[in-house]
């Protein structure tokens, strides 16, 4: 790390001295060190290029094709998950969780790959949904995550299955905005947002408007994005280094 960058973490360990409530936005990137491809929406295995099927990936994850082709839809959610099931969380997941012994932290992730829920964040707004639970269209009852079949159907009423994700062209959990802007409304002391573009304006807007409320913000990611100019520190380093480094000063005393 070079001495720029670890000024920066030991002035941001300073700021969590005093912070009590601290958001996390998180997007693929704070899961590129357990293994996992990074890439824009469900992503990184097709990133820029077409499917075998010679879809773009985002209309194979499509609500309109799982509709009319689930076998194509699931073909690709299949790859995914196995990519998914065999990666554990990293530094950067398990420093968020010891932050919270001693802060009130809420966890705003884009990641459908479970790693926030696995390393134990307690407050957690999984806004594209997870991997980690598959209901039926029809009937709406809980499926087996096991189940081999592609497409899998209900053992109830025989529907076709789904993956409890937010799919290209549908519509965010109302739920989930729910708790975001309840938690918005209630302010933070600080902000991170970690391994993302931030092209939705969902992800953006907790930042920009800390940024406009004079909060502190923090942008760990190795290439610039939209919002790199706008936050007030930049770190252009991985996760999991970012964040070991972050805590180890913070540990230290700043």
């Amino acid at each position: 790390m070079n001495p720029e960058a670890a000024r920066s973490c030991r002035e941001i360990a300073a700021l969590l001295e005093t912070a009590q409530r601290v958001l996390f936005v998180t997007g693929a990137g704070i899961s590129a060190d357990s293994g996992l491809p990074t890439y824009r929406g469900v992503g990184g295995l097709y990133n820029g290029e077409a499917t075998e099927d010679g879809l773009e990936i985002e209309e194979a994850l499509s609500g309109d094709c799982l509709a009319v082709r689930p076998d194509i839809t699931w073909k690709y959610l299949a790859q995914i998950e196995r990519n998914c099931h065999h990666v554990e969380p990293n530094a950067a997941h398990r420093a968020i969780v010891a932050l919270e012994r001693t802060h009130e932290v809420v966890v705003l992730t884009q990641n459908i790959d479970g790693l926030h829920a696995r390393a134990g964040s307690g407050d957690l707004i999984e806004i594209h949904g997870t991997l980690a639970r598959r209901y039926c269209q029809e009937c709406g009852a809980e499926a087996d995550l096991a189940d081999p079949q592609v497409p899998p159907h209900c053992r109830r009423c025989g529907g076709v299955v789904r993956p409890a994700v937010v799919l290209f062209g549908e519509q965010l959990p109302g739920p989930a905005i729910e708790r975001l802007y309840d938690e918005l409304a209630k302010g933070f002391d600080l902000v991170f947002i970690i391994g993302t573009t931030a092209v939705f304006p969902y992800i953006a807007e907790p930042v920009l408007q800390a940024v406009r409320r004079g909060v502190p913000t923090v942008e760990i990611n190795p290439a610039a994005t939209r919002l790199s100019g706008s936050v007030r520190y930049r770190l252009a380093i991985g996760a999991a280094e970012a964040m070991t480094a972050i805590c180890g000063a913070l540990a230290a005393g700043g």
